[in-house]
This record gives structure tokens, sequence and C-alpha cells, in this order.
């Protein structure tokens, strides 16, 4: 049922920054977040983040494709992955297995159409993954998940889980004021365009990260 109303209420396009594929997206945010409430039945929910490729994952995504060792012959994890841009990303530069991780039905049902639209094999896991330690995952990606304090305080702690496991962590942050930059180091940095109706600008300075270790010697 959500899958055929991610195919309605949305169009297949690209991201401005990564032309190189395909994925289902709206083009007025209220109106689809008022229809996403319509269909549910349910007011208050969370925006369709699934329609709209932001600034974070398409920095990630861009930074992946063109570097395609850093995820090739391995496992990913694509955590509160949207539209999956970055979990297509990784598929495309030659991952193993990659998983796109969603707690919105409507994403991952955009997800699996986002990937048959690309001709690409993206595994989905629905739920919340952040208390635990991405067991069996060698590279776990997030695109613009600083987003709030409360977010940000469950973020730090699973990724110095991460760490103590050698998983490589990767971050693409559009400036938001929630990432704690002390305990990153930054990998690449891009000018994106952006929907202006999502950002206060239509472009923005992107950059992805890599996290400092606990000593903070990088």
């Amino acid at each position: 049922m959500t899958a055929a109303f991610v195919r309605a209420h949305t169009r297949l396009g690209v991201a401005p920054h990564v032309p190189e594929i395909q994925l289902y997206l709206a083009e007025d945010a209220f109106d689809l977040w008022e229809r996403v409430e319509a269909e549910v039945g349910e007011k208050g929910l969370a925006p369709p983040f699934w329609a709209f490729a932001w600034a974070g994952g398409q920095a990630l995504a861009r930074y992946v494709l063109d570097n395609p060792s850093l995820v090739a012959g391995r496992s990913v994890l694509d955590l509160a992955a949207g539209c999956g841009i970055v979990a297509l990303a990784a598929a495309k530069a030659g991952a193993r297995r990659v998983v796109a991780n969603e707690i919105d039905q409507f994403a991952i049902d955009a997800i699996v159409l986002n990937a048959e639209a690309n001709g690409l094999t993206v595994q989905t896991e629905f739920g919340d993954m952040v208390d635990g330690d991405a067991e069996g995952f060698d590279v776990v990606l997030a695109g613009d998940i600083f987003y709030d304090t409360a977010v940000t305080s469950r973020m730090m702690p699973f990724i110095r889980r991460l760490q103590a496991r050698d998983v490589t962590v990767l971050v693409g942050d559009p400036g938001r004021k929630h990432l704690p930059r002390e305990q990153f180091s930054q990998v690449a940095q891009y000018e994106v365009p952006v929907p202006k109706a999502l950002e206060d600008a239509e472009i923005k300075t992107t950059t992805v990260w890599r996290p400092l270790s606990p000593a903070g010697d990088g």
C-alpha cells in the first residue's frame, strides 16, 4: 500500500549532485506531508524525508561514488537512509552487501522502488538500530543525521561502539549545529544544490566527516 502511495506522489528524477542515481522525488514537501498524514489517518507525523535528496546524503553519496574502494567488497549499512541515495551509491560502487535502515515504512518502500529503478540490490532493515553496534557491517554511512540534540546524544555512543570494532564510519552534514565538530575530521567538502523549500539556501556547503578516535588523534 505504501509503495503505491510513493509511486503515485513522486516522480522519477535525479539529485543534482549525484546524477548517476535515479530517485522517486517529490516537488512540494508540505503538500506531500499533508498527503502522508491523510493516508495514515494521523496528524503530527515526521516529515517525508524519504521523498527528497538532502544535502548530507548527496555529499556522502558523491564521495562514495568517487572513492569506490571505501566500500568495494565490503558490507555497508546506510543508517537513517531516507530516500536511500547513499545505499544506492554504495551498491553502485561495488559493495558486497548493502542494507538501508529506516524507521519509516514509506522510506523503506521508497528505497525498494529506487533500487529497482537503478537495477541495484539493496536490502532494507526497518527499525531503530542506534542502540546496537551494527554487527556484521564493515562500513556505516549516515547522511544528515545530526539534526537535534537527542539524536546526537545517541549517535556518538553508537559511533564509539563502531570504532571499537574498527568499523569505517562516515557522516555527511550540511552545517547542522548539533554536529559535534570537535569530534570529527573533515574528509571532503562539496557545494550541494538542494530544494529551496527544504533549506535556508539553494546551495549548502556540505562536509563528509570521519570521527576522530576517542583519544582525538584521528
